[in-house]
């Protein structure tokens, strides 16, 4: 039986929530950018009267500006798009229950199985187009197809509102005059790659010579070829089925310059109590930790090493501190850190040390856990480190904010 496959994007995802938020902002030039104060000030989506000015994804808001002098600027507001994203999830899930995110405002459907009750691909389509306009105030494009490639082009086909079918009669019509570029996981690298090639259509790849590919993209190559013949067979998961993360991390651009040791370790520590909390909410412990480093040149590097398990915030901070010294040059300003833990284990499957797991890791292990209580019941910013709080324009925090330590 031929899989049905649809990919369901909503159309310019965040600022489609803003402007729902405020209607007056319909039909207005409107981009959702960073906080320019803490020098976040970039293009983070646009909608379609901000594309037609040249507005791209990702420059800065003063050159945005510069091509529109009438263009609206509002913050992201995450919790509300986490939201709605949820809400689309649930709404998907009401005609199959493999439905995979592609990102917060994308996802796959497989209805194979679901056309007894909804009907074909494309009346499913419609019919979820439909709702999602009426019950969340968005709109969706929907690719349809018999795989996740070609059902993911087709939602990027024909935008906004709409829905494109791409089966195996039509795909070599629509899907191969196509750019390299749009097809999945081809990346400015390998299209480039692919250009040298002489390679520049979807089409163009999919009739180039196998062992051609190979040499010089090696198995890539083979995996693109697929793609570009439909022949992509890869399953949709289920909704609510977890990955398995290979790592945990979190990194920030400071609202200043970080000059001196104490400045990177107040920011380390913030950056470790969220990995470490979501360490303990996973039951993992971190055998491998890495940092990242840029300067304010946009010089960056990365350094890690090997650790005990762990999971504690303390020990995080230690040794992203012990990389940072290790490694930094300090003539340069820094103005962004991150920290990365990998090498996750069971938190639970402590393997025993030469000398032992001593008291003060017990001790350590479950003040952590406490204070993860206290924040569950009462707020995250109930408690704070005293390193936290005594630099509130580094670590987010303001005088409001800073209840008890």
């Amino acid at each position: 039986m031929e899989r049905t496959i649809l990919h369901v994007d909503m159309n310019n995802f965040f600022a489609s929530v803003e402007c729902m938020k405020r209607p007056i902002l319909w039909g207005v030039p409107v981009a959702v950018c960073g906080d320019e104060e803490l020098r976040h000030g970039i293009v983070l989506a646009k909608n379609y009267e901000a594309k037609s000015y040249g507005i791209t994804t990702g420059e800065p808001i003063c050159r945005a500006r510069e091509k529109c002098p009438n263009l609206v600027i509002v913050p992201a507001h995450m919790e509300d798009y986490v939201r709605i994203s949820c809400e689309a999830k649930k709404l998907y899930s009401t005609y199959t229950d493999r439905v995979e995110s592609y990102g917060i405002d994308e996802c796959w459907l497989d209805v194979t199985g679901s056309g007894a009750l909804f009907g074909d691909g494309r009346s499913i389509a419609d019919d979820i187009r439909r709702r999602v306009k009426r019950e969340l105030g968005l709109t969706v494009s929907v690719g349809v197809s018999y795989n996740k490639v070609f059902a993911k082009l087709g939602s990027d086909y024909k935008k906004p509102d709409a829905v494109t079918v791409i089966d195996k009669e039509n795909y070599r019509s629509i899907v191969w005059p196509l750019p390299v570029t749009d097809l999945l996981f081809v990346g400015r690298k390998t299209g480039a790659r692919l250009k040298s090639l002489g390679i520049e259509t979807i089409g163009q790849l999919a009739l180039a010579n196998e062992e051609y590919l190979y040499k010089y993209l090696g198995k890539n190559g083979l995996v693109l070829h697929c793609y570009a013949m439909g022949a992509d067979s890869s399953a949709v998961m289920k909704y609510d089925e977890e990955y398995e993360e290979k790592s945990i991390g979190n990194s920030t651009t400071a609202p200043r310059d970080i000059i001196t040791e104490d400045d990177a370790k107040v920011i380390f520590t913030v950056l470790a109590e969220s990995v470490s909390r979501r360490l303990r909410k996973r039951g993992k412990k971190a055998t491998v930790i890495k940092i990242s480093v840029r300067y304010n040149t946009l010089k960056s590097y990365e350094k890690q090493c090997k650790c005990e398990p762990t999971f504690v915030t303390r020990d995080l901070v230690k040794i992203a501190m012990m990389l940072f010294l290790s490694s930094r040059d300090r003539k340069i300003p820094v103005r962004s850190l991150g920290i990365q833990c990998a090498g996750l284990e069971e938190a639970d499957e402590w393997q025993i040390t030469l000398f032992g797991k001593n008291e003060d890791d017990a001790r350590n292990e479950e003040l952590e856990k406490t204070i993860d209580s206290v924040r569950e019941k009462y707020g995250d910013n109930i408690i704070s480190r005293g390193i936290v709080l005594s630099d509130g324009a580094l670590s987010g925090f303001t005088p409001s904010q800073k209840r008890l330590v």
